[in-house]
């Protein structure tokens, strides 16, 4: 699967989602998306929608389109929203998470969900190279090239990390982000727990506003979108 968003190149997520809508409702069907997730990136908490004027039910929906794509695609859920939703600009906030099998041999069978690293990760200290991370900044030197954000700033509430025996997960909140911002943020916090950057020259990454300072990106499989969160109507 080539990602979420429609394209040439191969198979993507809105390309199947489209044409089971369509072969239900028989409508010209455009699908929009909370998060343009990139080829080997993970979804559980996605959040998309459609209009139609066909009278089905949100359980025929489900079971229909369920019925008609790849089983690497499941819609866990739908319901009904009001007309002007949008679930990327009506989005108040995301979590994503960031798995990584750190132990010295790899694991053919965990390769597609997690990034290898053998040397023992020092959990502290990338808790303490977060903490420059937290709050609203310019986050330039986390995105990737071609990004069209129009502005890099923004806010990341909330860095957890936890070491499940040779598991360790970084999750991170945050209002939104920018392309590849949370894959270049744990490539830098690996970096941290393995001594090769301080807190003091994370700051220092990020005044920089400069990608090149930055380092590597995390890879693509590590990374799963969570959820994707919405202010309350009431």
């Amino acid at each position: 699967m080539c990602g979420w968003q429609r394209q040439d190149n191969g198979p993507t997520v809105q390309q199947h989602l489209e044409d089971a809508i369509r072969a239900m409702t028989q409508e010209d069907t455009q699908l929009l998306g909370a998060s343009r997730t990139d080829s080997g990136v993970h979804a559980i908490g996605q959040v998309a929608s459609f209009k139609t004027m066909r009278d089905i039910s949100p359980f025929g929906f489900r079971r229909g389109i369920n019925t008609s794509i790849p089983p690497s695609i499941a819609v866990r859920a739908i319901e009904e929203v009001h007309k002007g939703f949008h679930p990327r600009f009506d989005a108040s906030g995301k979590h994503y998470r960031y798995t990584i099998l750190n132990r010295s041999p790899p694991s053919p069978t965990r390769r597609a969900h997690s990034w290898h690293r053998a040397q023992l990760l020092d959990l502290d200290a990338m808790r303490a190279a977060a903490q420059v991370l937290l709050g609203e900044h310019d986050f330039a030197a986390f995105r990737a090239a071609g990004c069209g954000a129009a502005t890099t700033n923004r806010r990341i509430d909330r860095i957890d990390f936890e070491r499940t025996e040779d598991e360790v997960t970084i999750d991170v909140w945050g209002n939104a982000f920018l392309r590849n911002m949370v894959r270049i943020l744990a490539g830098c916090l690996v970096d941290a727990g393995q001594g090769r950057l301080s807190p003091k020259e994370l700051e220092r990454v990020m005044d920089s506003r400069d990608r090149r300072e930055a380092g590597q990106t995390a890879p693509a499989q590590g990374l799963t979108l969570m959820e994707v969160f919405y202010h309350s109507a009431e």
